[in-house]
């Protein structure tokens, strides 16, 4: 696949120096020195070192991307967003997003790859953006090509990217809006994290939308991407996930995994400049939990 941008930086640069202001990491613009890639400038071929004149383009292209160890499975996606760089997903609970020593089979990723080659993709290496925990469904971005991940990366390193959850806790909290600000680090090796001193700053703020029958029903925003930051800073404070064996949530009240969904994305498109907003409804569990508790499902109107 081939991308072109135009020299708009008022200025004579090289190529390089222009690719780099566009967003391309230096690991792709290594590739394209050892011959994994080419670029072109107004149409000819040429090397990272030419001068772009004002207005000029350049064009790169990458070889197509493939890794024989991910497995294609089949398997339904429901697919809430695409074009040729993007793939948003709705992940229902149970899937694992990545493949691991426990399944390289049956993953999220494994169905990706097998629905892109169904659809005859050149790429057929999926880029997980925003992971989800098995247990936690919702919605997951995913870079279609190596250039969109790179692309994309400077947004997730400075948690531009605004990913809101829903989540049912067993409790009240102090205040309709707050914030949870905790280090979490591993508990010794296990996967298990936990609130330490020692651990990664961690940010969580939350809104609550409904409490009833002990339970409250809240909106989660993360400043911060630490695993299971929810469910640890939850738990930390004394308002478990329900479902949450692992973090000690109530197992009783009609739910089999933490009650956690990724509801909204919002990302800036780095190749249109565009503002994408994705939505995934509440699944079926969650709201027969929400409605089994009393609990009004409400739609966040938050930017």
């Amino acid at each position: 696949m081939k991308y072109t941008w135009i020299n708009d930086l008022k200025a004579e640069v090289t190529i390089k120096k222009l690719l780099t202001v566009k967003g391309v990491s230096h690991r792709i613009l290594s590739r394209v020195k050892r011959g994994e890639g080419e670029v072109w400038l107004e149409g000819k071929k040429s090397n990272l070192t030419q001068k772009v004149a004002i207005a000029e383009h350049v064009t790169l292209g990458l070889i197509p991307e493939n890794n024989p160890a991910i497995l294609p499975a089949v398997g339904a996606l429901k697919i809430l967003f695409e074009d040729q760089n993007w793939l948003v997903v709705d992940k229902p609970a149970g899937i694992t997003s990545v493949p691991g020593p426990s399944n390289r089979k049956s993953t999220l990723v494994n169905r990706i790859k097998g629905y892109l080659m169904a659809q005859g993709a050149q790429d057929l290496v999926p880029h997980i953006i925003t992971r989800l925990d098995r247990d936690t469904s919702g919605i997951v971005l995913v870079a279609k090509n190596r250039l969109a991940q790179g692309l994309i990366g400077k947004q997730t390193e400075k948690q531009q990217l605004q990913k809101r959850y829903l989540a049912v806790i067993s409790g009240r909290l102090p205040q309709q809006h707050g914030l949870i600000e905790a280090c979490i680090g591993r508990q010794d090796k296990q996967i298990k994290r936990e609130v330490t001193a020692a651990g990664q700053f961690a940010k969580t703020e939350y809104w609550v939308l409904d409490e009833s029958s002990g339970t409250t029903l809240v909106e989660v925003k993360l400043h911060t991407g630490r695993t299971h930051q929810i469910r640890v800073h939850f738990s930390a404070i004394g308002c478990p996930l329900l479902g949450d064996e692992l973090y000690g949530g109530d197992l009783n009240k009609g739910i089999t995994r933490q009650a956690l969904h990724a509801f909204k994305l919002n990302y800036l498109d780095p190749f249109t400049l565009q503002k994408n907003a994705c939505t995934a409804a509440l699944p079926d569990d969650m709201q027969a939990l929400c409605s089994h508790l009393g609990l009004d499902i409400l739609t966040s109107q938050r930017e």
